[in-house]
């Protein structure tokens, strides 16, 4: 069975550094919804195995807050508070309830990844953060923010594969 479509465009294989970038990240976002697509809430809370928490619906929220937290905290140095996470519960992004709907997380997700173009565009590569450093006291250019942020999708976008996998038997790249 292969999973419902979804536009995902293939980045380009000669763009200049900035538009490969936006295209990589961009093609890793649309897989994440690809991933989600067409699943019922019950489905998308779903967890794979025990005691994993891990979740479509999870990752989803878990990567609404790595958009704000990497494009706005740290490139921007904006002071906000978690979507999801407290510091009673710092992984609450996976903690679901029958409440969360993927109509809910879908919305804030898109609307964090609106605000990291934003935050992005304009912007130099070799921009750096105003926000937090790393442990190391180093700050982050926006080249390296675009890096990890597709690492990152990439990651979790393996996961997705797996999770829709055990969902309904869907596969595909």
């Amino acid at each position: 069975m292969s999973t419902p479509t979804t536009d995902r465009t293939e980045p380009s294989t000669t763009a200049n550094e900035r538009d490969m970038l936006d295209g990589w990240l961009d093609f890793h976002r649309a897989t994440l919804a690809w991933k989600c697509a067409g699943l019922t809430d019950e489905q998308l809370r779903r967890t794979s195995l025990e005691p994993s928490g891990l979740s479509l619906l999870g990752l989803v929220r878990h990567m609404s807050e790595v958009e704000r937290y990497w494009f706005r905290e740290i490139t921007l140095g904006e002071d906000l508070e978690d979507l999801y996470c407290t510091e009673e519960d710092p992984d609450a992004e996976f903690h679901l309830t029958e409440e969360d709907t993927w109509d809910e997380a879908e919305q804030i997700w898109r609307e964090e990844i609106e605000r990291a173009r934003q935050a992005a565009a304009g912007r130099s590569l070799d921009a750096v953060s105003i926000g937090r450093s790393s442990r190391s006291g180093e700050q982050f250019n926006l080249r390296w923010v675009y890096t990890h942020m597709i690492e990152e999708y990439a990651r979790h976008n393996g996961h997705a594969d797996l999770l829709r996998e055990h969902i309904d038997g869907a596969t595909g790249e």
